[in-house]
């Protein structure tokens, strides 16, 4: 830590020195600050200290830009705190600085979002223990080896060894020591670097977030899902691929570039700044808030500038996420906070696509933070930007999509899930709400804080028109008892094709009751109406308790045995469509009559599940087909005792 300038002590009129870095040299430079005053709104408000800048430097870049937050502040080598935000479409030489007093506390707030109850292996630790190994087990063949060894030769064997442990050249030691003189100069002190995550200003606060990996259709994505006054920067990280690289013996010290990212890999979203304070491994940076979220878990890395963008009222200083140092743990009013050489739980996801009319296919792969509020919608924006990636047009399209989830929230801790989908505007959007859906519901598990091991997606793309409809559903006979099962001759007509015929068997339950027996033959998307969606229909209130009493467990299996869109199910239909009004508001009395009587159930069981017990109830067949079905069509059967 830097000798600090207490707040209380900062005065109108004093003068010092900022520092950051503007281009890819990685030159510190410096611009002169004149303090104008300290601010305060009162109780529980944030204390901020008012600057000005000027200089045929500062005026060359056009004064104090988006991406300079976080650059320390020094008045008599003392440091007063961080650069934080400008005033929109104001003055962009006048500034706030967060006094540094207000952000080394982030060090000492709780910390509990890093909890996992998988098993995981610390691979600093696991390094050096193997490095310390592997020169046991030389020392050990050294010593076989002695009794074979002249004197002369066991003197020169340790020579080596302890040159080579004290990082001298064996016969070059004076050399050595003058090269070591030569550079073994402090570093200049309180020199600073660059940030590049900023707020517009404290009259409008945006975040500013730098991407990889996203096209134009993966970027719309995410704007729409992210929330509100989130622009999205699209860059690069350093390096040549996308694959994660971790340093694990990073330093940092106070004004180098750092970055902040929640996606890492072949797609990447974070943001940049710089470092602030350094407290041996805690990092104090940026002087205000990543997005906010208090205590947090995300990736700490290292970044490189690319240059700047002066803008008429507020340029921007554009920089690069680099490799993955540490985690970050507090993200708060006054700046972000982390640990070097820790690191963020975190969920591997992998997208396979394949697109059959272009002929192409590739593999994405990403690890994400894991934060319960964006895992969901991150893992779903990532399988759309590779699904948009690998074919051109998601319009007119029809992708099959399989994911896998392996989770300790979910049976046999595996979630898996299949199916099939066509659209005119955009396929992709369609087929990872179900992704979305599930991920959603392992995170929001009210029992317990669920772990995620990975997420795998495979989709395959095919751009024509694969859907169906059903035509006609002929059963091989109309007179049946209970437990006999029944095939059923269904016709159906793909689009711009001829016709086809399915033979498929229904087995009529055993506990059936004799009469008519009404059946759905449809698609797997459709939902067959229950009584309580007719309350709902009429605007009743519809009880929640089946929702209200799940488990995640329970939610995640609910999901697993939704029809998919190309099955053909057969189950027992609802009745017939009411004829006249008359008739519909009778079955709406006797739906609310249910209903009265449920409400009445829970009072003396605490609870019911209606909706789960129609499900128990029915017996379905399931067949699949290569398309989409599209609609439902209607069959009868005598059930005779």
């Amino acid at each position: 830590m830097p000798p600090i300038l207490p707040y209380e002590e900062v005065t109108e009129g004093m003068q010092g020195t900022a520092y950051t870095v503007l281009d890819t040299s990685g030159e510190i430079r410096t611009f002169p600050i004149e303090i104008i005053g300290r601010m305060e709104s009162g109780k529980g408000s944030q204390r901020m200290i008012m600057a000005r800048t000027s200089g045929d430097f500062i005026e060359h870049v056009g004064g104090v830009l988006q991406g300079m937050s976080g650059s320390p502040i020094y008045v008599d080598g003392r440091l007063i705190g961080a650069l934080a935000a400008g005033l929109k479409d104001l003055s962009p030489y006048t500034f706030f600085i967060t006094p540094i007093e207000d952000m080394t506390p982030l060090w000492d707030m709780p910390d509990t979002k890093n909890q996992t109850r998988i098993q995981t292996v610390n691979i600093v630790e696991a390094v050096e223990a193997r490095r310390k190994a592997e020169e046991k087990e030389k020392l050990r063949a050294r010593e076989k080896a002695v009794g074979k060894m002249s004197r002369a030769e066991r003197e020169a064997e340790w020579r080596d060894m302890i040159d080579a442990l004290t990082g001298k050249k064996a016969d070059d030691t004076k050399g050595t020591e003058e090269t070591s003189e030569g550079t073994n100069e402090a570093p200049e002190e309180n020199t600073p670097a660059q940030s590049e995550t900023a707020e517009q200003g404290k009259t409008e606060e945006k975040a500013y977030f730098f991407t990889r990996g996203f096209n134009a259709a993966g970027l719309r994505y995410l704007e729409k899902n992210l929330p509100a006054g989130t622009t999205f920067i699209p860059l690069g990280t350093t390096g040549d691929s996308g694959k994660i690289h971790t340093r694990y013996d990073a330093t940092l010290e106070g004004g180098q570039p750092i970055g902040v990212a929640v996606v890492y890999g072949d797609f990447s979203i974070g943001a940049t700044g710089t470092v602030t304070a350094v407290d041996g491994k805690k990092v104090v940076a940026f002087g205000h808030s990543f997005m906010h979220k208090g205590n947090v878990n995300y990736f700490m890395t290292d970044a490189d500038v690319i240059g700047t963008i002066a803008g008429q009222s507020n340029g921007v200083k554009i920089a690069n996420i680099g490799s993955v140092i540490g985690r970050i743990s507090q993200d708060r009013e006054t700046g972000v906070a982390g640990m070097l050489g820790t690191f963020p739980t975190a969920v591997p996801v992998r997208i396979h696509v394949k697109d059959d009319a272009l002929g192409t296919e590739e593999t994405f792969g990403a690890q994400i933070a894991y934060d319960e509020d964006f895992l969901p919608v991150l893992s779903s924006s990532i399988a759309y930007a590779a699904m948009s990636k690998v074919s051109d047009a998601l319009g007119s399209s029809t992708a099959r999509i399989h994911f896998t989830i392996r989770t300790n929230a979910y049976e046999n801790g595996v979630f898996e899930r299949r199916n099939m989908y066509y659209n005119t505007a955009d396929v992709g959007q369609i087929a990872v709400t179900e992704l979305l859906q599930a991920l959603g519901t392992i995170v929001t598990n009210a029992e317990k804080e669920s772990d995620i091991v990975d997420v795998d997606v495979d989709v395959e793309l095919t751009g024509d028109r694969q859907t169906a409809l059903l035509v006609s559903a002929t059963p091989d006979k109309t007179t049946v008892k209970p437990g006999e099962t029944v095939t059923f001759q269904t016709k159906i007509r793909p689009y711009r094709k001829p016709e086809e015929t399915l033979s498929i068997p229904y087995k009529v339950p055993k506990d059936q009751v004799p009469g008519t027996l009404n059946l759905d033959i449809r698609g797997g998307g459709f939902v067959p109406v229950s009584p309580l969606a007719l309350l709902a229909q009429a605007g009743l209130e519809v009880p929640d308790d089946e929702e209200r009493f799940k488990t995640t467990e329970e939610k995640l299996r609910d999901l697993a045995e939704t029809g998919q869109n190309n099955e053909v199910i057969i189950a027992p239909g609802a009745a017939p469509a009411p004829a006249s009004e008359k008739e519909l508001k009778k079955r709406i009395k006797e739906a609310a009559k249910a209903s009265a009587r449920a409400a009445k159930k829970e009072q003396t069981q605490g609870g019911v599940k209606l909706l789960a017990d129609e499900k128990k109830r029915e017996k379905k067949e399931r067949f699949f087909a290569p398309y989409v079905i599209e609609n439902v069509i209607h069959a009868s059967l005598k059930v005779e005792e």
